[in-house]
């Protein structure tokens, strides 16, 4: 799909989305900082929900997610917000957080394969270079973190089934195609991820019960209300506007702005490697989004 024929709303909420999650990422280590992990995620999903939902009642539109669509919903809310948002969490706590963006943002690579693979679509040859250019980007950045890695194989791992979960999620919905306003199916979406990992952190978190610092309600406040109820609105908008995988590497900008971010928070490694993997990500996107010239 060229930038030509993509809708104006698409290329402005991709533009949202690369900066509400690329910033978001540096701030997960100072969120859990007083918080367990499970608290920080049961709380953000739940304010982020409801925040959603009511202004989806405000709008007048009906909140009711038809009994059809529970089974789809629940399943891909699993591996979406359920599986993403822990994982994801946990690999920005223990690799650092420009690291674990990279290794979630693989989902575009996960999903043309699954697309591939299992659902037998094809690949066209711009696409399949603008994949690698992506897979090279990925592995520009993470050759430097190899040291991170092996000595916290578990947030390397838990960052790429973060980016898979993401993957497979967004794809049962595409393919599904639930027929309820997108403020609402997120917002749904949202509140019943609330309810396991609420159970998560009664059995994982801290089991101390305080009223955490000022600072830290406000920065969980703001990652409920901006990155997770804004970002996860506009994703799943740019999903029902575009093709999966191009929305995916139109998404492939975001870990960029994340290594800028942590390298201006945390004084993360931002060098050539770095530079070359924006590079990279610059033109996978440009021939995705790029019109070809005629001959």
């Amino acid at each position: 799909m060229p930038l030509s024929t993509l809708p104006p709303r698409a290329l402005v909420l991709l533009a949202l989305l690369t900066l509400v999650w690329g910033t978001n990422w540096p701030l997960f280590p100072y969120a859990v900082r007083e918080v367990s992990v499970w608290t920080f995620r049961a709380v953000a999903v739940a304010i982020a929900g409801a925040a959603l939902l009511a202004a989806a009642r405000a709008r007048g539109q009906s909140l009711v997610l038809p009994r059809r669509h529970w089974g789809t919903v629940l399943t891909a809310t699993f591996f979406y917000l359920m599986l993403w948002n822990v994982a994801s969490t946990y690999a920005a706590v223990m690799i650092p957080s420009g690291q674990a963006a990279i290794l979630g943002f693989t989902m575009p690579l996960w999903s043309a394969l699954i697309s591939w693979a299992v659902l037998g679509e094809r690949l066209t040859g711009r696409l399949q270079l603008a994949l690698g250019l992506g897979a090279a980007a990925v592995g520009l950045l993470m050759w430097p973190g190899m040291a991170a890695y092996a000595q916290a194989p578990l947030g390397f791992a838990l960052g790429l089934l973060a980016g898979l979960g993401w993957a497979i999620g967004t794809l049962i919905l595409k393919r599904s195609g639930v027929d309820v306003p997108t403020t609402v199916l997120t917002g749904w979406q949202l509140l019943i991820t609330a309810v396991p990992t609420a159970i998560g952190a009664l059995i994982f978190g801290d089991h101390i019960w305080f009223v955490p610092t000022w600072q830290s309600i406000v920065l969980i406040g703001y990652i409920a209300l901006v990155p997770m109820c804004i970002g996860n609105l506009a994703w799943f908008t740019i999903v029902g506007l575009l093709p999966v995988n191009i929305a995916g590497l139109s998404a492939i900008l975001v870990p960029v702005v994340a290594m800028l971010s942590g390298a201006l928070v945390h004084g993360e490694p931002l060098g050539a490697l770095q530079w070359a993997a924006m590079a990279c990500c610059a033109a996978a996107l440009s021939l995705v989004l790029l019109k070809p010239k005629a001959a």
